[in-house]
């Protein structure tokens, strides 16, 4: 192709973004920063468009194509590799599988872009999409990458079904976030930081200034909600209970090896320091785990928060010698109480866990339980108390002599009050189980 004709149809693929951007601005102003986050860049040897986070790859005559065929599929696919940018599609892949990520992503942006009412960007629902949508919101009342990944994987999906399903909802290029090998993990730290603090942003101005635009965006706002919570480290805020003791055992960090050395090579077998023989150590002595069982609450959910309780504290230097933890089961009454002195007791207890309860959730007999216990004398030093639950319940008005921490497991975005004196921990299933 001629140099003069490439300019030609250079120029008229950036007026055609141009024009679209200025279109999709007009009625979802809270896209501004988002467009400054991506620059245009033509591929010729690309088929279609494409984007990396940074830039987006576009074959010209496909640009020019599409606009042709309808100006609103422009806005749309631009629109498209907008939210997989603000929703960090391209860094979240992780060990997943390619394709079932690839098309997870392209059902949730489309899903939105189904979801918004602007004119700029409306086309009608196939029935297809509608039935797939409708399965979807029967597991989650937000779609996530993550979660509809989830939901593909356990359908077994044949190859046609699979490339079906591909075909309606392929919108872009998703071989573009494939990132070189070398600096893989500084690039997508880079990214990542990037789109998240554009998505961030357009959260903030869409749940202040728009206000009034809600209805036309449909599920934007709660995807964004789920997608910019904060992310906790259930490890990090577990040995938060733990507490400072001193250990027998050889202190190595409390002499010089230079002097250490330099005895035994002149006197033999006689040190000039030795090390001491007790350490302090930050270790989990004596807590509480309360359980919810009510009916609302998973079983599995409950297996794999203790195992990773369990992972956590049998990890060098965790627990005592001695330790107590009470393991309470309780949904609107105290079903059990299985105290834990070691490891092999965890371990048993994990084995032949079994649920107690099914009514409804109080919070308040744990809290009793637990301040009896105290006035009784029973524990020496109860650093604090862990309730996980997934429902809602009646907490204590007054608060307790120790730390507490709701650690609240849900399938989708929700807020939860819980009183001032209280730690509230909000995870997704693969929060704990990372």
């Amino acid at each position: 192709m001629r140099p003069e004709i490439v300019e030609k149809t250079e120029k008229l693929t950036n007026r055609i973004f141009e024009v679209s951007a200025n279109e999709i601005y007009l009625s979802m102003r809270y896209f501004h920063m988002a467009f400054h986050g991506l620059k245009l860049q033509p591929e010729w040897n690309t088929g279609s468009i494409g984007c990396d986070g940074n830039f987006i790859y576009y074959k010209p005559e496909y640009v020019i194509k599409l606009y042709k065929s309808d100006p609103i599929l422009i806005n749309r696919v631009y629109l498209h590799m907008l939210l997989h940018c603000i929703l960090r599609h391209m860094m979240k892949k992780g060990k997943r599988n390619t394709d079932f990520w690839n098309l997870a992503c392209e059902i949730v942006v489309e899903s939105i872009l189904d979801g918004f009412h602007y004119r700029c960007v409306h086309l009608p629902i196939h029935g297809k999409r509608r039935n797939l949508y409708r399965e979807l919101k029967k597991e989650m009342k937000v779609f996530t990458a993550e979660k509809v990944y989830a939901w593909l994987v356990d359908q077994n999906l044949s190859a046609a079904h699979f490339a079906e399903l591909m075909m309606e909802f392929r919108r872009d290029d998703h071989s573009f976030w494939d990132f070189p090998e070398q600096d893989q993990d500084q690039q997508i730290e880079a990214l990542n930081n990037k789109w998240q603090n554009i998505s961030e942003k357009t959260q903030t101005e869409m749940e202040t200034f728009a206000k009034d635009q809600e209805e036309e965006a449909g599920d934007m706002v709660r995807s964004l909600q789920v997608e910019n919570r904060k992310k906790y480290d259930y490890r990090t805020f577990l040995k938060q209970f733990a507490v400072m003791r001193e250990e027998m055992m050889v202190d190595d960090d409390s002499f010089d090896y230079g002097f250490y050395s330099y005895g035994l090579s002149v006197y033999g077998n006689m040190p000039l320091i030795e090390p001491q023989e007790w350490k302090e150590l930050k270790r989990i002595q004596e807590f509480v785990v309360a359980i919810d069982t009510s009916m609302s609450c998973d079983e599995t959910l409950v297996q794999i928060f203790l195992e990773q309780t369990y992972n956590i504290l049998k990890e060098s230097e965790s627990f005592f010698k001695k330790v107590r933890i009470h393991l309470i089961q309780c949904d609107s009454k105290i079903q059990s109480d299985v105290i834990v002195t070691c490891e092999e007791d965890l371990v048993k207890y994990m084995e032949n866990l079994t649920i107690k309860g099914g009514g409804g959730t109080d919070f308040r007999p744990v809290f009793d339980y637990v301040d009896e216990l105290i006035r009784q004398k029973y524990f020496y030093d109860l650093k604090g108390l862990i309730y996980f639950t997934d429902g809602y319940g009646e907490f204590p008005w007054i608060r307790p002599s120790y730390d507490t921490a709701f650690v609240f497991l849900q399938q989708d975005y929700e807020d939860v009050n819980v009183p001032p004196w209280a730690i509230k921990l909000i995870l997704q299933a693969e929060d704990i189980n990372e």
